[in-house]
């Protein structure tokens, strides 16, 4: 890999809410917070929610670096009790949900799932949204402009598919690409 291209992405995650919280089988009331986690040293956190109790609300933009080779991003729910702060609920988000296959790039996800407590029963739902940036010098599709110039906007672009092929110059711009073929 060139020195040129960093294998990193963006994400882009918005802890939007949560529904029905308990702890010890009882609602919570107050200062909710949810940790989001692609690894032990890369993560963000929201805000405490005061007023939410049960189903608290956050609307948090958090942006994190992640690595091409992320599978997950861990979203863990904790509360601030008089005893210390303690796990509601956790739930794994598979980037394969938000990434890859037939989504284009940077679309926005809105999402739910389901958060397990630590003796992995259901405990209540975190909505989200994500959404995945390729950052700038890093291997990603290319993109041409509309030579047309005639779509409903000026700032139409339209992807190129396929894979980088080499640094060589080419009249179809050294980019290999594949059909799909059923039997």
């Amino acid at each position: 890999m060139d020195k040129g291209h960093k294998a990193s992405r963006t994400l882009e995650i918005t802890i939007l809410s949560a529904e029905n919280l308990t702890l010890d089988r009882k609602s919570v009331k107050k200062n909710a917070y949810v940790i989001a986690r692609i690894d032990p040293i890369n993560y963000g956190s929201t805000r405490a929610d005061f007023e939410g109790g049960c189903n608290p609300s956050w609307n948090e933009k958090l942006t994190l670096d992640m690595p091409f080779q992320t599978p997950f991003v861990t979203l863990e729910v904790k509360c601030k009790t008089g005893s210390g702060e303690r796990v509601v609920g956790t739930a794994s988000l598979p980037i394969s949900d938000i990434s890859g296959d037939y989504t284009p790039e940077s679309y926005l996800h809105f999402l739910s799932y389901r958060l397990r407590d630590s003796r992995g029963e259901k405990n209540g739902i975190i909505n989200v949204s994500a959404r995945v940036k390729v950052q700038v010098g890093s291997m990603s599709p290319a993109v041409t402009k509309n030579p047309m110039r005639n779509g409903c906007s000026s700032s139409w672009q339209q992807p190129t598919l396929g894979v980088p092929a080499g640094h060589q110059k080419s009249y179809y711009g050294g980019v290999v690409t594949g059909v799909p073929i059923w039997s």
